[in-house]
């Protein structure tokens, strides 16, 4: 897929995502029109801005905006041809707090998006969900299965449009902000890492892989499918050793909201979920397109009936070694142990 000569928008721009996505489209896209960052935190615009000045970077706009502002969204997306929701409340633990505000901007605010994609006339949409989103036990998760679906539904309103909306699920992005590697990185200095429960697994993905994924989404999506990514899981506690060897492993107890082990696809899923190869692909239970065609084109297979991918049943893990590897490569090269 060529981005030259387009416009792309990225909702919750100044994130993770948004930095790691900005900078794959330029070093592969280097002539794309423009490069839209959309979000609500002055800050952390002003010091993105620091890194990709406009004298040198002038397909680059910061643009401050809430998604729960549809006013405000329906201006930013004039003339966009694709768009990248990543603004979410996150925080589970803040969010079983605030629920209200976690509603209003992880749903509320990808109801905006929808409409007003619809009305702007963009080409694709491709949005992020997460692993929590499956079979939720807490508020972020359930508000993302909600947005999840508010999104695979928006393709059966969309009329004579072409737009095409699809969600990409995966893990826990290594080194993402509030994740949990960072966070023991900083505590092991104290010499004591608190560990929640012990038998926790998750799974985990790159930066890079997650770019790669949602490239792949807006590329070959025909509308409706939620990707999702065949990936390792990691044990809490061989984090806790690769990270802090002598450190303190104290256990403190779930926060609120909690799982031990994460799922992307529950069995329920199996029932309209294929294997693409790299990728499953959840499908829209009503969709726009033929099944036969969508199977034949990606060579897809289905999955056994009661399939289900948990991260406590995972057949990939990553070994301490791996860790701190994927450590020094993707989240600080001058870690050490």
């Amino acid at each position: 897929m060529n981005f030259n000569g387009k416009s792309i928008l990225i909702t919750g721009g100044t994130g993770s995502f948004g930095h790691a996505f900005v900078e794959r489209i330029l070093n592969e896209w280097p002539d794309v029109e423009r490069l839209v960052i959309y979000s609500r935190d002055e800050q952390k615009q002003y010091e993105m801005e620091q890194l990709y000045p406009h004298q040198k970077y002038p397909m680059i706009r910061f643009f401050i905006g809430d998604v729960r502002d549809y006013n405000r969204l329906r201006r930013a997306l004039n003339g966009i041809d694709y768009v990248i929701h990543a603004a979410a409340m996150k925080h589970v633990h803040i969010a079983e707090y605030n629920p209200d505000e976690c509603v209003k901007t992880n749903i509320g605010g990808a109801e905006n998006l929808v409409r007003a994609c619809l009305e702007a006339n963009v080409k694709k949409v491709v949005a992020l969900s997460t692993d929590k989103a499956a079979a939720p036990i807490n508020l972020y998760g359930a508000t993302k299965l909600v947005s999840d679906k508010l999104f695979i539904a928006a393709n059966n309103i969309r009329g004579k449009n072409p737009i095409t909306f699809s969600v990409v699920r995966y893990g826990n992005v290594m080194g993402s902000n509030g994740s949990v590697i960072p966070f023991f990185i900083k505590k092991r200095n104290e010499g004591v890492l608190p560990i929640t429960n012990e038998h926790m697994t998750r799974f985990t993905i790159t930066l890079e892989d997650g770019v790669d994924m949602v490239l792949h989404a807006l590329e070959h999506a025909w509308g409706g499918e939620l990707f999702v990514p065949k990936i390792p899981s990691y044990r809490i506690m061989d984090v806790a050793e690769a990270i802090g060897p002598e450190c303190e492993k104290k256990v403190i107890g779930l926060r609120p909201g909690e799982k031990i082990h994460e799922e992307m696809i529950t069995s329920s899923d199996s029932f309209y979920t294929y294997d693409l190869g790299d990728y499953y692909s959840i499908l829209p239970s009503q969709h726009m397109w033929d099944l036969d065609e969508y199977i034949d084109h990606f060579n897809a297979r289905k999955v056994d009936l009661g399939f289900r991918y948990n991260s406590g049943e995972n057949d990939e893990w990553v070994t301490v070694e791996e860790i701190r590897k994927l450590i020094k490569d993707h989240v600080d090269p001058n870690f050490s142990v």
